[in-house]
């Protein structure tokens, strides 16, 4: 049974003249690393909020087709019964961060769905080391970086224990070395343990080295679906996809008659050129 599984899903939000998302059909296996990208306003989030139940329980419109996540039908399930299958991650970590220390904040999701004392205390010790914040937490969120808020807001996802993690463009608010810190840890966390992890993200220079799957979004549908080889094509780049560099410099090799590949990584690249050149 496929972790995500969407079939004709489309959305209207409330007072909306068209569908900010439209007939996607969409299937995601268990353990899967998914990238998915898209022009703003292509349905990407939109798609997101579906998934932890944000729509239709708190987004009001017009929501049609089927939806499974972690073998749930999402429809007429709330969203506190979906957080402990789907962990989201907002796009601002401050959104997330609102108690008076960080270990509270890990609490919190644990305490609203009335978690043991002993089994929470568990919990939000294995998820702030797992995220490398133990040493901060009781320090006030407000007091942390942006990569340290990030953190933390990962880790209050991660001590629910949920099956999927989507994450909504997690490095929008940070530098580039935050970002690859962040992601790093993302990618870690989803092979040790096994999460199905769906990553809405621009930067693809950062993310595409741990993605198994690329889908593309465009005007609420999927346009493109599958490796990120396969993907980063002209095809792509003409919907408005920030290509990868060392994806770019290769296209344009290419198009100069050199029979390249398509690297997606600087290491990649180097091989490729390593071949290429003369010895």
């Amino acid at each position: 049974m496929p972790a995500i599984e969407a079939k004709k899903l489309s959305f209207t939000y409330a007072g909306a003249e068209k569908p900010s998302m439209e007939d996607v059909n969409l299937s995601i296996e268990k353990g899967d690393f998914v990238i998915l990208t898209g022009p703003s306003g292509c349905g990407k989030t939109t798609l997101c909020r579906c998934l932890n139940g944000l729509i239709p329980n708190f987004y009001s419109g017009e929501l049609r087709g089927d939806l499974l996540v972690d073998g749930l039908n999402v429809d007429g399930r709330s969203t506190a019964e979906l957080a402990t299958h789907v962990g989201f991650v907002f796009q601002n970590p401050e959104n997330q961060l609102f108690s008076l220390s960080v270990e509270r904040d890990v609490a919190f999701g644990l305490e609203n769905l009335g978690v043991a004392k002993e089994e929470a205390i568990e919990r939000v010790n294995w998820a702030m080391k797992a995220t490398g914040i133990f040493d901060l937490r009781n320090k006030a969120p407000y007091e942390l970086s942006g990569g340290q808020q990030q953190r933390a807001a990962i880790a209050g996802v991660l001590a629910m224990r949920p099956s999927v993690l989507v994450l909504d463009e997690p490095t929008s608010f940070l530098d580039p070395k935050s970002a690859e810190e962040i992601v790093e840890i993302i990618a870690k966390l989803s092979r040790e343990l096994q999460l199905t992890t769906l990553l809405v993200e621009h930067r693809l220079d950062v993310v595409s080295r741990y993605a198994n799957r690329v889908v593309v979004m465009d005007n609420g549908k999927i346009a493109l679906d599958g490796t990120p080889r396969e993907v980063y094509n002209d095809e792509a780049r003409l919907i408005g996809i920030g290509l990868p560099k060392v994806t770019m410099l290769f296209h344009l090799l290419r198009k100069d008659g050199f029979g390249v590949n398509n690297p997606i990584t600087v290491e990649e690249a180097t091989v490729e050129l390593k071949r290429l050149l003369p010895q």
